[in-house]
């Protein structure tokens, strides 16, 4: 045996593959040796024989019947042979092995296991087979339902899979499994799921409390996402992820002294011995903490401090951004071309990166009010990637900035015939013509149209509040500036709602909004030219 094993093994370092699989395959039948067997499907993996792989595995499947290994070497080499129908077996067998305490968790994992198949409906109807009998059983339905409400989704069924989770929580409301799976539907455009994670939230870990609150931000509900939040940090003070997604969220919403108390609570609680080393997860979220206290800095014109807290970044996903951060200070100082420089020598990690480093070099430009600069230089990537929507944007922007209303229309409706759901382009294409006060109808139109692309954008619904001023209906106007400025506190918004506070002789009322907006952002365009203009006394 030793003599065999020696000569399989040296016929697959002389590159004779077929060999040294036919040699060991029959030392791993004659010792029954696991260890055998995994070295025989190795080999033939590495010589790319899915087939002889295939052969070993269930010869050793076969041979140890009560294998779990074995089994799962046969399910996914059959998965990765794509022989989808084949599996069903080997899966039923993989469920009958696993002990029933870890048979749930091995459930829920199953759309991982079958991610890459590419007919996901045929996926849904094999699980659902070989799951017949848990789907059945009151301890493993709420996972088994769960698991083919999260194949339905993965088929872009999501009414199906929204069925699914409700099967699942009646058996069992207080599971966390239908909870998770209508979690994610709610971030997929399902709403009425939320009425599943609901009466799950008094059984909830602060894990899945604050991914309820991350859901609510993302639908932009941040009413709905800070009553959450602040039940999430009296019930579970010491849970350090709350206090950053506060802190996070106050920020957002003007509120700079909160959101620097709360990060700084963060970074109390996350604070560990130099002997201990920190998780990546923490290490991520000290890294953001510390790129917000710097903004913080920026804010209140503090550029000593700002450095200070971008020189404690150190995770490798927020380098780029501390030294955009950098470069945004020395651009401030005067330095604009030693700041695009710095942006430019950055190293690019991926395409993502790559593409915030060239919107950084716009931002950059046009926040120094070098719109000739910006202009030319947008012109050269979209010529370099004239499939980046977000470039085009922006060149319009610019376009506007320097009067030339014409080439950015024309630009606008270019993107919005090539991405006909991106509201953005409707938007800014329809704010445009309403604060010219050109083609009011048109302009409502095209809001509106934004708007329902994207019903909670607060942006989009201060565009429509300016449509409605512009054509007169100052009532309609101040209620949806109240309702935007109330979900997002941004200076742009309180320039437009203090004006027309003040047109409607709500002076004190305006003058307090201004100052707000100030606050927000002191050195806001919009906002400055405003209050400039009407003669506000600031």
């Amino acid at each position: 045996m030793f003599y065999q094993i020696l000569l399989g093994e040296l016929s697959a370092r002389s590159q004779q593959p077929s060999e040294a699989f036919s040699i060991l395959l029959d030392a791993a039948r004659r010792t029954n040796d696991a260890a055998l067997y995994r070295r025989t499907i190795q080999i033939a993996l590495q010589s790319r024989s899915g087939v002889s792989a295939l052969q070993a595995a269930q010869t050793w499947s076969q041979a140890q019947p009560s294998s779990a290994e074995a089994n799962r070497f046969v399910l996914q080499i059959l998965l990765a042979l794509n022989r989808l129908g084949d599996t069903l077996e080997p899966l039923r067998k993989e469920l009958m092995l696993t002990p029933r305490s870890a048979r749930a968790e091995l459930i829920w994992a199953l759309p991982t296991v079958y991610e890459r198949a590419s007919d996901k409906r045929a996926v849904v109807a094999l699980v659902q087979k070989a799951l017949a009998e848990a789907l059945t059983q009151p301890d493993l339905a709420p996972p088994a339902w769960a698991t083919v409400g999260r194949l339905w989704q993965a088929a872009g069924d999501n009414p199906e899979a929204l069925r699914a989770a409700r099967k699942a929580q009646e058996f069992a409301p207080s599971s966390e499994y239908p909870a998770r799976l209508a979690l994610s539907l709610m971030a997929n455009g399902t709403p009425q799921a939320e009425a599943l994670v609901l009466p799950h939230l008094g059984y909830a870990e602060p894990a899945f409390r604050l991914a309820y609150v991350k859901t609510l931000l993302g639908a932009q509900r941040e009413a709905d996402a800070q009553v959450q939040l602040l039940a999430l940090q009296e019930q579970h003070p010491t849970h350090a992820d709350a206090w950053l997604v506060g802190g996070a969220l106050a920020l957002q919403q003007g509120h700079s002294a909160l959101a620097e108390r709360q990060f700084q609570r963060y970074l109390n609680m996350t604070e560990t011995p130099s002997t201990n080393k920190e998780s990546d997860a923490v290490r991520r979220g000290r890294s953001q903490a510390f790129l917000s206290m710097a903004h913080l800095a920026r804010q209140r014109q503090d550029r000593s401090d700002a450095v200070q807290w971008l020189d404690k970044v150190n995770h490798p996903d927020d380098i780029l951004r501390a030294q955009i951060q950098r470069a945004t200070l020395m651009a401030q100082q005067g330095q604009l071309d030693a700041a695009l420089q710095l942006i430019r020598q950055q190293a690019e990690r991926s395409a993502a990166e790559a593409k915030i480093k060239r919107s950084a070099e716009v931002q950059l430009l046009r926040d120094q009010r070098q719109y000739e600069r910006a202009r030319t230089t947008l012109e050269a990537f979209v010529q370099q990637f004239p499939d980046d929507t977000e470039l085009m944007y922006e060149l319009a922007m610019v376009h506007e900035k320097l009067g030339h209303l014409q080439d950015m229309e024309n630009l606008l409706r270019q993107l919005i015939a090539k991405s006909p759901q991106d509201p953005h382009a409707y938007n800014a294409l329809g704010y445009s013509l309403a604060d010219r006060g050109l083609r009011l109808p048109e302009a409502l139109e095209l809001i509106s149209k934004a708007l329902d692309l994207a019903p909670n954008d607060p942006f989009i619904i201060d565009s429509l509040a300016w449509a409605h001023f512009r054509s007169g209906n100052h009532t309609q106007a101040e209620r949806l500036l109240q309702q935007a400025f109330l979900v997002r506190p941004d200076a742009e918004i309180a320039a437009h709602l203090g004006e027309v506070l003040w047109q409607i002789n709500r002076r004190d009322q305006a003058v307090d909004i201004f100052r707000r907006g100030l606050e927000l952002n002191p050195e806001n365009d919009t906002l400055q030219e405003t209050i400039k203009r009407l003669g506000a006394p600031l």
